[in-house]
């Protein structure tokens, strides 16, 4: 027998510690063969099995519109009607990841995606109580069995640890992590904590409590038998069992366990919100590719809007439907908006976005007319207008009520939305220029099929959006910068200067009056009105009411019409949308009210009529009215000039020849008289007409014939007294007739336009229907400005 030797690697050592070292390094030996084997079987099953990510599973997310805090307004299931929003772990609750961690896997960060310690502890369990009574699955792995869903078996169970070796090996801590917070199941068509988060608590996950975390935390393990809408008392003793372990393992404290103990679970189940719906189809048309579009939008706000034009609506026959935009002004963001006042709603068109319609904005340009012509340096803030029966290049403009006033001031006519003097300082501007400018600040102005830039825009005569509207209305509170309203945080800020700030604030300063309400509106209210800087319009047929409110701070504009653009009798601006406006502005604070801060060079001054200069300029005699008016550095322009007049007369008139002058003589007195206006004739008292302020000609010297004639009026004798019949208890009507007409004849009684003729040639015949007692004053002018009055008296019986 040959002796036994040693290895010479283990010479000098004892031999049973040789054998064992021997034996210990043959094991690591064969160890190492069989980790490369197995290593190199999963290598190769790695590449034959690869993973199936969500990706390459159709599993995209919902597409979620967001208020400005991050909460649901509207959101878009996936393909398959599943509610899934993206979050990241730094975007959700470190509470919720506490919660998660501590009940789920504690030691997710430190095993391989296996967890060999709790799949002994699971095995122990199943052997000593015969049945399952916990999974040993880590959050990796369960994970994996989101990914590839197993029967509940041994093999099942064995796929899963591979799935989960496959994560591992592929992915990051913080990216498993995320796909679990993303598509864990939470019940129905819930997948991951955001989408669970919105659905059962109306919050992103984010925000969540103590309590909230807990009950999220425990959901997956069984979401249809916990979900907290249905089952509250389960979803209770779950969310207490995540209180138990956060209490064993000391990461939250004693107060903080008891007091989410004390939390009921009051989850509903909210998969759809419905918050500003035709914003978010909006958004979602312009950003198909994004998963969160978040918003500036209020959604208490929001929801206020919605409830008021819903329950303002409710008053109109069926059809009507209305718009509504909240704008802060400081930044053009949009806090609330109403497309349609019942979405959804068949009879109404409620899926028809109205704050994008192109509808025609009756008298609501106007303020612009005038801020341009502010300056311009045509006007100033009370500056003499005619409102009066004119033709301007053929367009022949008409009041809302058929009415005119005469001399009336700039503030009056935009006050009153008289329609003659925004056409008179249209006509001045030029309907092209006003255009460009209007179309340079942001307001996509429509004109009809192959139109041109017309005297008609002033009054409703081209189609705007309510959007691009309260763009340009921002500008009233924003020093004259108009721009784009701002619907995303991401969106710049576009804004163009519309008019300079000293314009924009006296515009503003002259529209800041009361609200009017309804008597019934007033009654539920029971809140005083706002003053603020309003204005109202009305398309021709009543098809659009429209109402918009300037403050320093916000912008509130309100629609009111048929979508289909069928008329709806009774529907103006003052009517149907300045109530709804009035109850927007109460949600709004009362502090917001304040009007913009006065620009140091516009000051008060006081100025005259018929001149329009300043007060300090004139003598007393030619001051026949005095305003005071706010003026743009101390500049009072004088009045326009009048239509009528015949090119190069002034309303300064030089002398005739005076009648006590020598009549011999080549020279004569030299006189200048103040005139007003020969279109505002017949609106002004004796002795500011013509006819009393113009010297006498002298008789020596021929008279120089009118260069538009004279009128006859005839009918009834000047200074007549007339007394009703005895067997009648009023005045028949007067028959008349002017002769020597030019065109249409326009009919006054005391100032006030009574009616037109026209289409008779030069002798035009008019029905007085039974004037009053009293002095009364009769008039006629015709479209070459031809006038002559009737004075007469009628006997009370």
């Amino acid at each position: 027998m040959l002796p036994r030797t040693r290895h010479p690697l283990f010479l000098g050592l004892p031999l049973g510690l040789s054998l064992g070292l021997s034996l210990g390094l043959f094991a690591a030996l064969i160890c190492a063969v069989l980790w490369n084997l197995s290593l190199a079987l999963f290598l190769m099953l790695d590449a034959a099995l690869p993973l199936r990510l969500p990706e390459e599973q159709g599993r995209d997310f919902a597409q979620l519109v967001a208020d400005a805090q991050g909460r649901p307004l509207r959101a878009f299931p996936d393909a398959d009607g599943v509610w899934r929003y993206p979050v990241a772990p730094e975007d959700v609750s470190p509470l919720y990841l506490t919660a998660l961690l501590a009940y789920e896997d504690r030691w997710f960060f430190h095993h391989p995606g296996v967890n060999p310690l709790a799949l002994l502890r699971a095995l122990g369990q199943w052997g000593r109580y015969g049945r399952v009574v916990s999974g040993g699955s880590t959050l990796t792995m369960q994970v994996a069995r989101i990914l590839h869903p197993h029967p509940r078996s041994l093999a099942g169970k064995t796929g899963q640890m591979f799935r989960a070796l496959q994560l591992e090996r592929r992915f990051s801590k913080d990216e498993i992590l995320t796909l679990y917070l993303n598509h864990a199941p939470f019940g129905g068509t819930l997948e991951g904590v955001q989408a669970a988060s919105y659905a059962y608590l109306e919050k992103p996950a984010s925000s969540l409590t103590h309590a909230e975390a807990a009950l999220l935390a425990v959901l997956p393990q069984r979401p249809s038998a916990l979900r907290p809408d249905r089952h509250p008392e389960r979803a209770v003793q779950a969310r207490d069992k995540v209180l138990q372990r956060l209490a064993r393992t000391g990461q939250w404290s004693a107060r903080e366990i008891d007091e989410a103990r004390m939390e009921p679970v009051l989850a509903g189940f909210e998969a759809r919100p419905l918050l500003a719906p035709l914003l978010a189809d909006r958004l979602r048309a312009a950003h198909p590719d994004r998963t969160v579009i978040a918003t500036f939008v209020d959604s208490g706000l929001q929801a206020a809007v919605q409830d008021l034009a819903a329950d303002h609506i409710s008053g109109f026959p069926p059809g009507t439907s209305a718009a509504a935009l909240i704008v802060n002004n400081a930044d053009l963001a949009v806090l609330a908006y109403i497309g349609a006042a019942r979405y959804g709603d068949e009879t109404s068109a409620g899926f028809v976005d109205m704050v994008q319609a192109v509808r025609s904005p009756g008298s609501a340009l106007k303020p612009f007319i005038y801020g341009l012509a502010l300056d311009e340096g045509l006007v100033h803030a009370e500056s003499l207008l005619l409102d009066a029966p004119l033709a301007f290049d053929g367009y022949r403009p008409q009041n809302f009520d058929a009415r005119f006033l005469g001399p009336v001031s700039l503030s009056e006519a935009l006050q009153r939305s008289l329609n003659v003097p925004a056409v008179q300082i249209l006509a001045e501007l030029g309907p092209g220029r006003w255009f460009a400018r209007l179309q340079h600040a942001g307001l996509d102005v429509r004109l009809p099929a192959r139109a041109q830039p017309n005297l008609s825009m002033a009054l409703g005569g081209v189609g705007v959006r309510l959007d691009h509207l309260a763009g340009v209305y921002a500008a009233l509170g924003r020093d004259g910068m108009a721009g784009r309203i701002r619907f995303t945080p991401d969106e710049p800020l576009a804004e163009r200067r519309l008019m300079s700030p000293e314009a924009a604030w006296i515009i503003h300063h002259v529209l800041r009056v009361p609200l009017e309400q309804s008597g019934e509106l007033h009654r539920l209210t029971r809140t005083r009105l706002p003053t603020v800087a309003h204005k109202t319009g009305t398309s021709f047929g009543h098809r659009d009411a429209w109402a918009v409110a300037v403050t320093a701070t916000h912008t509130v504009a309100v629609w009111i019409g048929r979508p289909d653009g069928a008329a709806l009798a009774h529907n103006t601006g003052r009517v149907s949308a300045v109530p709804l406006l009035h109850r927007l502005l109460l949600l709004l604070p009362p502090e917001s009210w304040q009007p913009p801060p006065r620009p140091a060079n516009v000051m008060s001054a006081a100025i005259c009529w018929p001149q329009g200069t300043l007060a300090s300029l004139q003598s007393p005699e030619d001051c026949h009215r005095r305003r005071q008016a706010w003026l743009i550095d101390q500049t009072a322009p004088p009045t326009l000039r009048d239509p009528l007049l015949a090119p190069g007369e002034t309303l300064r008139q030089q002398a005739r020849s005076s009648p006590d002058a020598d009549h011999g003589s080549a020279a004569r007195e030299p006189q200048t008289i103040q005139l007003w206006p020969p279109t505002l004739e017949p609106w002004l008292p004796e002795r500011w007409q013509r006819a009393s302020l113009l010297p006498r000609f002298d008789p020596l010297q021929a008279r120089p014939e009118s260069p538009r004639g004279r009128l006859l009026v005839q009918g009834i004798q000047p200074n007549a007294v007339l007394s009703p019949l005895p067997s009648r208890s009023s005045m028949p009507d007067l028959h008349l007739s002017a002769i020597g007409v030019q065109g249409e004849a326009h009919w006054f009684l005391n100032g006030i336009w009574q009616g037109q003729t026209s289409g008779q040639g030069p002798e035009h015949h008019w029905t007085l229907s039974a004037p009053g007692p009293g002095e009364q004053r009769l008039a006629v002018m015709d479209q070459a400005g031809k006038f002559e009055q009737v004075s007469f008296r009628v006997l009370e019986r």
